[in-house]
């Protein structure tokens, strides 16, 4: 309704009401444990906890909602990362662990559902390499990764929509979007070959892996125009759209949901659809630029 049809923000509101209460926001909500986590028999705590609330952030719910609230402030209060993952005594969920590719899936979260962490924000700022990205191998590695560079430019992304101005914050980004935009979003850098073929697939849910329509659906939420850099990833979009006008989930990084996900590999994904969808829409304003402007 937001993105596609240019639905009233009444219209739009009304809708989103009901994600808490109806779907799987409100199979979301019910799954969550006493202790403010969301729970596996088969994972430690936090790998259900955050990826399955990055699944409720993608829903859209209102944040504000007294059973999201409520939700929220159970994980605020009930939560602290184990000390392999802390580099103080306590730290709440919202604070974040030690690695770039998890905490930009917290700064998110925290950002979107109210909890906007500046320290969190100013570590993965303190953390971004020279080539403009970020990497969980850090420093061993001094070469950026896809995969955490997305991670963290969702997140911070995610921060500045809530806090407002933030300069430091938005250059850091800046950077962050040249690193991948340079890169044509999936070519290496030194040959233009295709750094990975999984970045081809479409993934949902994303956890942590990087994929063009991912890519895609993150620089049309910034708002800004598409820069010319992107032409030949919007049309690996096209090119993967089925006779019916739906896009198939190529794959499903699932494994770490606390409640079974909906959709099943090679079938036709409302998930990817919507997205890839879009991207399409914001594609065009790029196409309608006088030759010549990027």
């Amino acid at each position: 309704m937001r993105d596609l049809t240019d639905a009233s923000p009444a219209a739009i509101a009304a809708e989103r009401a009901r994600v808490a209460r109806e779907g799987v926001g409100a199979e979301i909500l019910a799954c969550q444990g006493s202790d403010g986590s969301w729970h596996r028999v088969d994972a430690p705590d936090w790998l259900p906890t955050l990826f399955t609330m990055l699944l409720l952030r993608a829903t859209g719910v209102d944040h504000s909602d007294p059973a999201v609230e409520s939700a929220i402030a159970r994980l605020e209060a009930g939560y602290q990362w184990v000390e392999e993952f802390r580099d103080k005594p306590f730290k709440t969920f919202f604070e974040g662990e030690v690695e770039p590719c998890i905490n930009g899936g917290i700064l998110a979260l925290g950002a979107y559902f109210g909890r906007p962490t500046e320290s969190l924000a100013r570590r993965l700022v303190s953390e971004q390499l020279d080539d403009g990205g970020w990497n969980c191998e850090a420093p061993e590695s001094t070469r950026s990764s896809f995969h955490t560079t997305i991670c963290v430019l969702e997140g911070l992304l995610e921060y500045e929509r809530a806090v407002g101005s933030a300069p430091e914050i938005a250059a850091a980004r800046r950077r962050g979007e040249e690193y991948l935009l340079k890169r044509a979003l999936y070519r290496r850098l030194s040959t233009g070959d295709v750094a990975h073929p999984a970045f081809l697939k479409f993934a949902f849910p994303t956890r942590y892996h990087y994929d063009v329509l991912r890519a895609l659906d993150y620089f049309g939420d910034t708002g800004l125009p598409p820069d010319g850099r992107v032409a030949d990833a919007m049309h690996l979009v096209e090119t993967k759209r089925q006779t019916n006008g739906r896009w198939l989930l190529d794959d499903a990084h699932d494994e770490a949901l606390a409640l079974p996900f909906s959709e099943s590999v090679g079938q036709p994904s409302r998930w990817n659809t919507l997205r890839a969808l879009r991207v399409l829409r914001w594609d065009k304003t790029r196409r309608l630029q006088p030759t010549g402007t990027s």
